[in-house]
């Protein structure tokens, strides 16, 4: 299969040849992995019973869903992916703020899922053939892991898809047969080793407990759902049926491995860290299953990340082709992996990471929705390429590439959002106004989307919504 030469640019209709289905295997096989089924060991671990934790883990997942899904729409519409269609609202040069956005979304979970992936490899092997726990050995293990990672993510989508359709089976039957592992132990009280409420009370820690390991999971696909639906054509599939698939790929690919983390934490006694005690108590027939899960699901699922790393970083440096882009940040992310390996916290790691990351994505996320709404979902495709062609000019110019309100509106609502953050090592001043409760994508969003209502009102809603034409684009840069 040849390597994707598509970067960031509009994608001809003729070679939109993708669906719903393919769509909604990408969302399910992606996410059966140890990078995802970790986060449903974080309510167990913040001291939360069975009940507890996996009514925290629907609840911000069908929430997460219900606000994330829609983004869908937009490249289904535009053609490429998500960072560039905001140039719409954000300016053509502006829209690096998605990219940003995007990179550090996809490069904290492309280095999540091979470092648990890894340790649990690491681990697995050592109970099977005596391997050392050593520095060698998870330099090797965590190697492999990227460069299989890497491979998947040059090839590109075309590859990821077909990879993605047999893991959305093949990792099925894995975690069935985990559950079958893990349920002699299983119970439902919390975890003595947690420690009692993380938060000291119980609804806090539920909180925390929605928005960590719940919410963080759909609103991680804020950047990188464009990213498959750019190959989806509206002339042959219906917005409806895209956002149904979308909707049904997100809670099924987020929930079933997340429940999964938490069933095998309750069954392996998880309470202060995961990957350990999980091969710990497998029994000795469910290890190389085990093996198997964590090194197929992590090249899975991490390709998909360092893919969508790859675009972001090619929106960036135009110059730059998405497979030197994808092989830049494959370096940055391993680093990261041996940083979170030797340095950090897994618990306190993984839960300051996605809180600070939906405090400052999630506006982003609404004011591209409110454009999506006032335009009416009629994009200038040819105008959002500005940027990528180095030129100037066309609808979404704006003052010199940026729409400064748009801009001022995600700064706002993200500083909003950092300051009502409530975080294992710091605790925002705003918290005292929520009772103690961690609101902070709830603050960020709405005063985000707030902040860009008001501040464009006029003009901009004039630019947004007027017929969509192929403008004038001058000089290049």
């Amino acid at each position: 299969m040849p390597i994707e030469q598509r970067g960031v640019d509009t994608v001809p209709d003729a070679e939109r040849t993708s669906g719903p289905r393919d769509l909604m295997s990408i969302l399910l096989g992606s996410n059966l992995c140890l990078g995802v089924i970790i986060f449903g060991w974080l309510p167990p671990s913040f001291g939360l019973g069975w009940w507890a934790s996996v009514s925290s883990i629907v609840a911000g997942t069908v929430v997460g869903t219900l606000f994330t899904a829609p983004l869908a729409l937009v490249s289904l519409r535009t053609a490429t992916n998500l960072s560039t269609s905001s140039g719409a609202q954000f300016g053509v040069r502006g829209r690096l703020v998605g990219s940003v956005v995007g990179l550090l979304l996809a490069l904290g979970y492309t280095a999540l899922t091979v470092w648990i992936g890894g340790d649990v490899m690491v681990g697995v092997l050592g109970r099977l053939f005596g391997l050392p726990a050593d520095g060698a050995s998870y330099a090797v293990v965590y190697a492999l892991l990227a460069a299989a990672t890497v491979a998947g993510a040059v090839y590109g989508y075309r590859v990821l898809l077909a990879m993605s359709r047999v893991l959305s089976v093949g990792m099925t039957a894995l975690l069935v047969l985990g559950v079958i592992a893990y349920a002699p132990h299983f119970t439902t009280g919390a975890l003595p080793g947690a420690g009692g409420y993380l938060l000291g009370g119980f609804w806090p820690t539920w909180c925390l407990a929605t928005v960590a390991a719940g919410l963080s999971g759909p609103i991680a696909f804020i950047t990188l759902l464009g990213d498959y639906t750019r190959y989806i054509s509206p002339a042959r599939h219906t917005s409806r049926t895209v956002l149904h698939a979308t909707w049904l790929g997100l809670i099924a690919g987020l929930l079933v491995p997340q429940l999964f983390g938490t069933f095998t934490a309750f069954g392996a006694r998880a309470a202060l860290d995961y990957a350990g005690p999980l091969v710990s108590a497998s029994p000795t027939w469910y290890l190389v299953p085990l093996l198997l899960a964590a090194s197929a699901g992590s090249v899975g699922n991490a390709g998909l990340m360092l893919y969508s790393m790859g675009l972001d970083l090619d929106a960036i440096l135009p110059r730059a082709s998405r497979a030197r882009a994808t092989c830049a940040v494959a370096v940055v992310a391993m680093a990261c992996v041996f940083v979170g390996h030797y340095a950090w916290n897994a618990q306190s790691a993984m839960t300051s990471f996605v809180l600070l990351l939906t405090a400052i994505g999630t506006p982003w996320a609404v004011i591209t929705l409110v454009g999506f709404v006032r335009c009416r979902g009629m994009y200038d495709a040819d105008a959002l390429q500005v940027f990528n062609r180095r030129s100037r000019g066309g609808i979404y110019w704006y003052r010199a590439g940026w729409n400064v309100p748009a801009v001022i509106s995600w700064a706002v609502g993200a500083g909003v959002g950092l300051l009502a953050v409530s975080l294992p090592s710091y605790e925002g001043p705003l918290l005292s106004l929520t009772g103690g409760v961690d609101c902070s994508f709830l603050l960020s969003g709405a005063v985000g989307g707030l902040a860009y209502v008001l501040l464009t009102a006029g003009a901009a809603t004039d630019r947004e919504t007027e017929s969509v034409t192929t403008p004038e684009v001058t000089s290049r840069v």
